[in-house]
């Protein structure tokens, strides 16, 4: 429609000038919450894959670890699947049981002088090798000294792992020696 200038009009009679630089600047603005939600994902995604990130080292340490394990001691993997499966189970039954169990025999801990979680330990690689299909503990004596390895070479390769800084991290990482302040009671 024309109005009495001779300027084209849209059925509301604006302008349609008016109507297509309104339509590009609502494009814009989409484009412009498009990328911002993008971006926020994007920033979401880097967060939970830094979070991941000391997850996927332990995960690929302990992987190694029952590996020298089935190596050095008399235990079977029949495939690289299974000792991934093995470590993750591992982890997992380490975060939830092992607490537990090392609570209750807190008596024989104390009394063996520590020597029990060795015990422990044992027994939660004893179990793993009964869950995990393809993963196949020969007895307790296997278990014990797998066990062992598993927890040096985890240690080990912890250890030499760096931190996000780009630091070698051995065993514990501080940023700076905190002083501390305080007052002598005479």
């Amino acid at each position: 429609m024309q109005d009495p200038e001779g300027e084209q009009r849209d059925e509301n009679g604006t302008h349609a000038a008016d109507a297509s630089s309104r339509a590009k600047a609502f494009k814009r603005g989409a484009r412009k919450v498009r990328a911002t939600r993008e971006a926020a994902w994007n920033q979401d995604a880097g967060r939970y894959l830094r979070g991941m990130k000391p997850f996927l080292i332990r995960w690929f340490c302990t992987t190694i670890a029952v590996a020298m394990a089935v190596k050095l001691t008399g235990m079977s993997a029949e495939s690289v699947t299974s000792l991934v499966c093995t470590a993750l189970f591992l982890g997992i039954i380490n975060a939830f049981i092992r607490p537990v169990l090392l609570l209750l025999s807190l008596p024989f801990i104390l009394v063996t002088l520590g020597f029990f979680i060795l015990v422990v330990n044992a027994l939660m690689l004893w179990f793993a090798g009964g869950i995990v299909p393809g993963f196949h503990v020969g007895g307790f004596w296997n278990a014990f000294f797998g066990s062992i390895v598993v927890s040096i070479v985890s240690w080990a390769l912890s250890a030499v792992f760096k931190d996000s800084e780009g630091h070698y991290q051995i065993l514990t990482h501080h940023g700076q020696i905190k002083q501390v302040q305080g007052k002598v009671i005479e």
